[in-house]
């Protein structure tokens, strides 16, 4: 059994968020009619154009899942999260 603490998962769902949260406003954007972005998670920064939304989603939900696992994590499914030190 893995052991995580929790203020490691806190970070890591913080930036989780902080990335689908750049990603959405993006695709918003893209869709909106604007021909390219700078895309900022805050670790990178990269121009994307509408010919990228389709790629920019699945990043998406790939983000949105990884959110749904380390909240699971977060909340005991599966693994022995210890108190942060």
């Amino acid at each position: 059994m893995t052991c995580i603490d929790t203020a490691w998962l806190d970070a890591r769902i913080a930036a989780t968020k902080a990335t689908i949260i750049a990603y959405e406003g993006a695709i918003d954007a893209l869709e909106s009619g604007t021909l390219s972005y700078t895309l900022d998670t805050g670790q990178t920064r990269q121009s994307v154009t509408k010919q990228q939304v389709g790629s920019l989603k699945n990043l998406l939900a790939y983000y949105e899942n990884r959110l749904a696992t380390l909240c699971a994590r977060r909340n005991g499914a599966g693994l022995h999260v210890t108190p942060g030190h």
